[in-house]
């Protein structure tokens, strides 16, 4: 029995985040420079899609480049923005084949324009599909998106498109960058650390997370199952109880 007959089809997370960290570590386990280890992470990134794609996940958010990584040095950032452009091109194909559908959060226009441009056609190529939803989180962080949806909020406040005694919950996740895409139920972080590092902190008040130990070059299939099977054992209450729930 392998670990994805362990998996419970009807209990599966609808949305699952990862926070694919690692491939600095890796490398340098490896003798080799940081990009060494970020070009060695596609493959992870491909099992990780392959495998959402045939379990039946609705969506997957992938976090690939925070606003705070713009502060890394400028040839590993360049190089970055380079794998990117490569990486469209190499998957967009096999996305599209597989009824992928792509999407981006983050703030769009701080990126180079040709990445900005293969994004924006990637994005348009698969907008008809309705498999997957694949979200990649790219120069992101979740206090600039809170910041980011504050300031438009006021904005229509001030210009009477919303009335101040208006505003809930519900109206302010409507300005956040996630606003069509449901809250993930499990959080997956790679390499042992054990932090959210600025990553959706609105969506995830109620997520499961889960840390593991494998730096995420290594992060197959195999990985993506003991997760799930993990998150599957837990009891999710939301604030209840475990008898309240049972009663239900």
């Amino acid at each position: 029995m392998t670990l994805k007959n362990e998996i419970i089809i009807e209990k599966l997370p609808s949305h699952i985040a990862i926070i694919m960290d690692g491939n600095g570590r890796w490398a340098k386990k490896k003798g080799n420079q940081r990009i060494f280890g970020h070009k060695n992470a596609v493959t992870a990134v491909r099992e990780t899609v392959e495998g959402c794609a045939e379990l039946g996940i609705k969506y997957l958010t992938l976090y690939a480049f925070s606003t705070e990584n713009w502060n890394r040095p400028k040839n590993e950032v360049d190089a970055l923005m380079s794998l990117l452009v490569n990486a469209l091109n190499d998957e967009l194909g096999r996305l599209h084949e597989n009824n992928i559908r792509l999407g981006i959060i983050g703030d769009i226009d701080a990126l180079p324009e040709n990445v900005r441009t293969k994004l924006i056609e990637s994005i348009e190529f698969t907008k008809n599909n309705n498999g997957m939803h694949l979200i990649i989180a790219l120069s992101y962080s979740s206090r600039w998106e809170i910041v980011n949806a504050v300031k438009k909020i006021a904005s229509d406040v001030k210009n009477n498109i919303i009335l101040l005694n208006e505003i809930n919950q519900d109206v302010f996740v409507k300005y956040l960058e996630t606003r069509d895409i449901p809250d993930p139920e499990l959080l997956i972080r790679t390499s042992g650390e054990i932090r959210i590092s600025n990553f959706l902190l609105w969506q995830i008040a109620y997520t499961e997370l889960y840390f593991c130990d494998i730096l995420w070059p290594d992060f197959r299939k195999e990985h993506l199952y003991q997760a799930i099977i993990n998150y599957q054992k837990r009891e999710r209450r939301f604030g209840k109880t475990s008898e309240q729930l049972k009663t239900e």
